[in-house]
């Protein structure tokens, strides 16, 4: 038996018997202009009996009835997930959205997606603004090759073994870094990497969104002497990269 997009098939059979009960609906939302928000995404969310979200207040304001609206995150995703598959085995569209960007991305989507996988039901992608290519494709550095490293570990320790492990990584790097963390970060990547050419992206698609470009010593001098606010998205240079980038 080949289980494949909601449906059972039988060898020799010549005909599909679909096993679908629900659908999962992962739903890419802006990620700071709300006008990026497009009109399939919000029709989904509209029409959608259930809505899980990261934070139910942020994604309140794209949902007009407050009572479908569950919270879905980290701390509270082994209980969610039984609650999903019940939803899912009623028949129930769940549309799955995070904070910001596409579900999925350092956040628990993903296991919510393999339990619908395993009830054999539907999943869609309504796909939307994300953080990280917006960020790597403004940075003027390398796009063909790129890992996404997500944020990095609080512990020092972990986190030098952490940059040491991408040290010889050729493609482009991408992490997400809170504001209060971004001198002592970057001089730790400094310390490993040497003084690699990185894209700071910050407070992307809003009012005060800007990006800093240079090697790792220039950007923390642009940096040392004012506040950082905003959310962050730091591209790294790789280990192989042509000089002609940040002359």
């Amino acid at each position: 038996m080949i289980f494949s997009s909601g449906f059972l098939t039988g060898p020799g059979s010549g005909m599909k018997i679909s096993i679908s009960k629900g659908r999962l609906v992962l739903v890419g939302t802006p990620i700071g202009n709300l006008s990026d928000m497009s009109a399939r995404a919000q029709e989904t969310i509209e029409n959608a009996a259930v809505v899980m979200a990261e934070d139910t207040r942020h994604t309140a304001k794209f949902v007009a009835d407050r009572k479908k609206l569950y919270s879905y995150h980290d701390h509270n995703v082994a209980g969610r997930i039984p609650q999903i598959e019940e939803f899912l085995n009623a028949g129930t569209v769940v549309a799955l959205v995070s904070d910001a960007g596409m579900p999925g991305i350092s956040d628990p989507a993903y296991k919510a997606v393999s339990a619908a996988i395993r009830g054999g039901h539907i999943v869609e992608v309504i796909p939307g603004p994300s953080a990280v290519i917006t960020a790597l494709v403004a940075s003027g550095l390398p796009v063909d090759r790129f890992s996404f490293e997500g944020f990095l570990p609080r512990k020092k320790g972990a986190r030098t073994r952490r940059l040491e492990e991408m040290f010889t990584y050729s493609g482009s790097i991408v992490y997400y870094i809170g504001p209060h963390h971004l001198l002592k970060y970057l001089e730790e990547m400094r310390t490993v990497f040497g003084n690699r050419p990185v894209c700071v992206a910050r407070e992307m698609t809003k009012i005060h969104e800007e990006y800093v470009r240079g090697c790792i010593a220039d950007v923390v001098e642009n940096f040392s002497n004012r506040k950082i606010r905003g959310e962050i998205t730091l591209v790294v240079g790789g280990a192989v990269l042509a000089s002609e980038f940040f002359d």
